[in-house]
């Protein structure tokens, strides 16, 4: 997933975008603690798009922070 596609995103896709990578982390760990995980790499990529995910979340709450104070 790249960011550019993460930006144009509302809160709320955000935050249901968020759990559902949570939940597939989950399940990629589960996988991967009983030896039946096919891409290792998947752990990783997961990890990242929800960095990804988090880092608009924190950029959108600043900017909405940022307008309140400006009024």
């Amino acid at each position: 997933m790249k960011i550019s596609d993460i930006k144009y995103l509302s809160v709320a896709e955000l935050n249901a975008k968020l759990k559902e990578l949570n939940s597939e982390l989950f399940n990629l760990r589960f996988s991967h603690a009983t030896r039946s995980l096919a891409n290792p790499m998947a752990l990783h990529n997961v990890k990242k798009d929800i960095a990804r995910v988090k880092t608009v979340l924190r950029e959108k709450e600043l900017e909405a922070k940022g307008e309140d104070n400006g009024k």
